[in-house]
């Protein structure tokens, strides 16, 4: 499917594309691994919270050889504690526009998934890995400390015990151990991830805004509730999901036997 390139202002360091109802935005700096600056993290707010009408999912790539090697460390200076606050703010307002944005994000993971950049892909809804990814969280030996929401979205991901240890000894984890542990729900050979990242947003992209709505805004909060909460909420959702115009076409479509079944990929 042809590209076509968004018009929204973005720093060099990124790159826009619309592929149909799936807009994709790449990190572009190859020659820096990938590396996450100010200006990269503001573009990816800018792209986030100004995405065009008719984009159903977004997908994130990186240019070359890496996804991400995380922060660029050539940025960091001797900072104060409220320079460092603010620092941080900085990412989470860019990633909250990833999690709980428009629409759903699929993330294409090869090479360095490191630092930043781990804490970027755990933002997106669905992740795909190649076989040449690998996972790390070395910011422990660097006397630093994540800052990009790490603390936040790793945990339910990959266990606090695991992070603990990704950050305390410097562990690296492969493409397959993290596909086990539940990091990434898709494995693919080298050189598949954006055709296959690519297929499953647009397969998000044809569903109902609402539905894709409820899974991203309601599902993780109901997870995070008691089951009491958590099942009025569940039944409050469900009935506002049904009730929508789209939804109640394509159910009975479906019940007429024009709509799509459940197969096996």
């Amino acid at each position: 499917m042809s590209s076509k390139v968004l018009s929204a202002h973005l720093p060099a360091s990124l790159a826009a594309e619309r592929h149909g109802n799936v807009a994709v935005l790449k990190l572009n700096r190859p020659q820096k691994r990938n590396a996450l600056d100010d200006e990269t993290i503001i573009g990816i707010e800018q792209f986030f919270t100004s995405l065009r009408e008719g984009v159903g999912a977004v997908l994130i790539a990186g240019e070359g050889e890496h996804f991400s090697a995380g922060l660029d460390l050539t940025e960091l200076k001797e900072r104060g504690v409220p320079e460092g606050i603010a620092h941080s703010r900085l990412w989470h307002r860019a990633f909250e526009k990833i999690q709980f944005g428009k629409v759903p994000v699929v993330a294409v993971l090869h090479g360095a998934v490191v630092g930043g950049g781990l804490e970027l892909a755990a933002a997106a809804h669905v992740r795909v890995a190649e076989r040449s990814a690998y996972y790390a969280l070395p910011e422990g030996s660097r006397g630093i400390y994540v800052g990009g929401g790490g603390s936040v979205r790793l945990p339910p991901l990959i266990g606090v015990a695991r992070m603990m240890d990704m950050m305390l000894t410097g562990r690296t984890y492969s493409a397959e151990e993290g596909q086990a542990f539940g990091l990434t729900t898709y494995l693919v050979e080298d050189g598949k991830g954006f055709a296959r990242g690519l297929e499953l947003a647009q397969r998000i992209a044809g569903n109902t805004p609402l539905t894709n709505f409820a899974v991203m805004h309601a599902l993780p909060r109901i997870a995070e509730m008691n089951a009491t909460h958590g099942f009025a909420m569940e039944a409050l959702m469900s009935a506002i999901a049904q009730a929508d115009d789209e939804a109640k076409v394509r159910l009975k479509d479906f019940l007429e036997k024009r709509g799509p079944k459940a197969t096996r990929d």
